[in-house]
C-alpha cells in the first residue's frame, strides 16, 4: 500500500459534539493524497461512536487510555506514514484548499520545515468572532518576535514529520502550550513562515482544552514565560503548571472564560455590542468576583470610535 504524502493529525478527547464536522471537512478537501490518523485519548463520550460512522479508507482511529494532548500527539506522530504533517483539533473546520495550498508550499520551498495560516474564529455555534491575522508571516519576522507570543495557530500548522522527531516532538510537560514549546526547539533547525490567507476555522468552546490565559492567573503565565524564554523545561515546572491547570479544570472556569473572550471578541475585534454585553453577562453570572468583566460590560454602552480609542491605548489585548 502506497504510503500518502499527508498525514492530517487530530487528537480527539470526548469530542463527539463537534468532530463529525470536522471529519467532513478534511474528507472535502481538493487534495486528496492523505490519510486522517485520529489519536482518541481514551474518550468516555460518543467520540468513536461518531467516528465509526465514517467509512473512508483515508480515516485511520489509533486509541490509547487518557494520557493529555501531547502523549496523544506524539503517538500519532510515530505511527504517521506521510511525510508531512497537517495538525488539526476534533472541534475546528479546514477550508477546501488547506492542505493542496501548504503542500505546495512545502514540495517547492524544501528548506522550510513548517508552514501556518491565518485563521477565522467563530463560537461554539461557528458564528464567525474574528479573523485571525499572525504576529508574523516571514522567517526573520518570526525570529524576532517568537520569544514574545506564539507565532502560530497549532491546528493551521503543516511540518515536515522527521524533523519535529528530531527537534524532541512534543514535551510532555509543557501543559497548555506544548506547541509553542515545540516551535521554539523548531525554528532552530529550519525555516517557518505564516501563508497570509484563511485555511481553517477555530471553534472556541467551553470544552476546548485551553482557556484565555489571563484566567490562568500571574503566576502560570510569569513560569511560561520563564520556560518559553529558556527553551528548556523541567518536570518540576510540568508540575507546577499542571496543578494550576488541574485547580481550574472545571466546568465554571472554562464556562466563564469562554463567555468572558467571546464578550471581548464581539466588542473588540467584530463590533456586535448587544452580543458583547450577553456573552459578559453570562461571565459575569458564572464568576461575580472578576472585576475585569465589569470594565467590559460598561465598555459595551460605548461607540465605535471610543472602543478603538481605548484599545490604541491599551498595552496589549488579549
Amino acid at each position: 500500500m502506497t504510503a500518502p504524502r499527508v498525514t492530517m493529525l487530530m487528537p480527539a478527547y470526548n469530542a463527539g459534539k463537534y468532530i463529525a464536522e470536522a471529519i467532513r471537512s478534511v474528507l472535502a478537501q481538493d487534495f486528496s493524497d492523505f490519510e486522517l490518523l485520529i489519536v482518541d485519548d481514551g474518550s468516555t463520550d460518543d467520540t468513536r461512536e461518531v467516528i465509526g460512522r465514517f467509512s473512508d479508507p483515508r480515516i485511520r482511529l489509533l486509541e490509547q487510555e487518557n494520557k493529555g494532548i501531547s502523549a496523544a500527539l506524539n503517538a500519532g506522530l510515530t505511527a504517521a506514514r506521510g511525510i508531512y504533517i497537517a495538525r488539526f483539533d476534533a472541534d475546528d473546520i479546514c477550508l477546501p484548499q488547506r492542505l493542496s495550498r501548504q503542500t505546495a508550499f512545502l514540495d517547492a520551498n524544501p528548506d522550510y520545515i513548517l508552514v501556518g495560516s491565518e485563521a477565522e474564529y467563530v463560537s461554539e455555534d461557528g458564528e464567525h468572532l474574528f479573523h485571525f491575522r499572525c504576529i508574523a508571516y516571514s522567517y526573520p519576522e518570526i525570529m524576532s518576535r517568537i520569544v514574545h507570543a506564539c507565532p502560530f495557530i497549532h491546528s493551521a500548522v503543516m511540518y515536515r514529520q522527521k524533523e519535529v522527531l528530531a527537534a524532541g516532538a512534543y514535551s510532555l510537560y509543557a501543559h497548555n502550550f506544548e506547541d509553542y514549546f515545540l516551535w521554539i526547539q523548531l525554528v532552530r533547525t529550519g525555516k517557518c513562515c505564516n501563508l497570509p490567507e484563511v485555511l481553517i476555522k477555530v471553534r472556541i468552546n467551553p470544552d476546548s482544552a485551553t482557556i484565555d490565559e489571563k484566567w490562568r492567573g500571574r503566576h502560570f503565565r510569569r513560569l511560561k514565560k520563564r520556560i518559553i524564554r529558556r527553551g528548556v523545561i523541567t518536570p518540576e515546572e510540568g508540575n507546577k503548571l499542571l496543578a494550576i491547570i488541574m485547580d481550574q479544570n472545571n466546568r465554571k472556569m472554562k464556562e466563564g472564560s469562554y463567555h468572558a473572550l467571546c464578550g471581548k471578541k464581539y466588542l473588540a475585534d467584530n463590533y456586535q455590542p448587544e452580543k458583547a454585553r450577553w456573552h459578559v453577562t453570562r461571565a459575569i453570572h458564572i464568576h461575580p468576583f472578576r472585576l475585569d468583566n465589569y470594565g467590559i460590560l460598561a465598555a459595551t454602552f460605548l461607540p465605535p470610535g471610543w472602543i478603538k480609542w481605548l484599545l490604541r491605548r491599551s498595552p496589549g489585548k488579549s
